[in-house]
């Protein structure tokens, strides 16, 4: 069995799936023992912070779920957070999916870590997957992300566009995974043109203080940047990262998206003049690679990385004023093939 590995293409194109779809389905009776399914049932997933509607993550792993439907024709299901739940309420949430005969069971999100072991080990015969953690387990897919070297290119495309030397990034809580993020950003920022001032904040300490669900956080913080003179914000931030576009494209500034193509998301149309790129993390090609591997009767286990050699992240082309910036185009594009040829060694804090 394989415990790591890097996938395949099998990942490519998800991440434009329409994703202001609505919920496939709902869930049927528990009326399954532990030993796994017997209804047959397809692929769920358990939202994290923010829920459906946010225009990044969330919404990126519905694309997944969206497609392996759609090509598979089962029934799915897609399940909610609530506010202020325990690891206990996940555990609860993702058992309850596993006996009614859903197979694969993904958490999506870092905080389903704890819930994910102890659930994967009652249901043997159900493959589960958890996005953004390692969770070890016979039974388990790991779908993880280089989202620094996306942040890198973004990073590089920040540096190219900004006019005051001066860019902002707004990270949604302050955890090892947004470090990620922040560190590619501030190094490609910097390789790219030394002198321009990176200015970094985060919302919160915590996911429960609203650092991935407050978009007028967002707002304000990145206003304050804006104040200060940044005239390009990155953000990555969730949910929050809906208040940072707003307030710059109500500055007139640039704002880079994260996780799904802000760009073109409906619910941000009325901004995406002014969302110059987006950091690309093809969550929906990793939900849907892990549902089809269990379609196929050979389910991925173990660490699964989505990295640019496999366009498991990238950097977003779709506004075409990115085009009208000096040689922005030819700098992402040379960034991007010194990644993956390892001239460029990009950091994760």
């Amino acid at each position: 069995m394989r415990r790591i590995s890097k996938l395949t293409r099998v990942a490519v194109g998800v991440a434009s799936l329409a994703l202001a779809a609505t919920a496939c389905g709902g869930t049927s009776s528990d009326n399954n023992d532990s030993g796994g399914s017997k209804e047959d049932l397809g692929l769920a997933i358990a939202y994290d912070i923010g829920g459906k509607g946010d225009q990044s993550f969330n919404d990126a792993a519905f694309a997944g779920l969206t497609k392996a439907k759609d090509e598979f024709g089962y029934k799915t299901a897609d399940v909610e957070p609530t506010e202020g739940e325990t690891d206990a309420d996940k555990e609860q949430r993702l058992a309850s999916l596993a006996r009614q005969g859903y197979n694969p069971v993904i958490g999506v999100g870092f905080a389903y870590g704890p819930a994910m072991k102890a659930v994967a080990a009652k249901y043997p015969k159900t493959t589960f997957g958890i996005v953004d953690s390692v969770v070890e387990g016979d039974n388990v897919a790991s779908l993880v992300f280089a989202e620094e070297q996306a942040s890198y290119l973004a990073g590089v495309a920040a540096a190219k566009a900004t006019k005051t030397k001066t860019v902002g990034f707004v990270g949604g809580v302050d955890i090892p995974l947004i470090h990620k993020f922040q560190a590619g950003y501030e190094q490609g920022v910097k390789a790219t043109d030394p002198k321009v001032k990176v200015i970094s904040q985060y919302l919160t300490q915590t996911a429960e203080e609203g650092g991935f669900s407050s978009p007028d956080k967002g707002k304000a913080a990145a206003e304050g940047q804006i104040e200060k003179n940044a005239d390009v914000i990155y953000q990555a931030a969730g949910l929050s990262g809906q208040g940072v576009i707003e307030a710059a494209a109500k500055a007139k500034v640039w704002a880079i998206g994260v996780d799904s193509d802000q760009f073109k998301q409906e619910a941000l149309a009325a901004y995406k003049d002014f969302i110059l790129t987006s950091a690309l993390k093809d969550v929906g090609g990793a939900v849907y690679a892990l549902a089809k591997s269990v379609e196929d009767g050979e389910p991925l286990t173990g660490t699964q990385v989505f990295d640019l050699k496999v366009n498991g992240v990238g950097l977003s082309e779709s506004n075409p004023k990115m085009a009208e910036v000096p040689d922005l185009t030819d700098a992402v594009a040379e960034a991007k093939e010194g990644i993956i040829d390892g001239s460029i060694k990009v950091k994760t804090e």
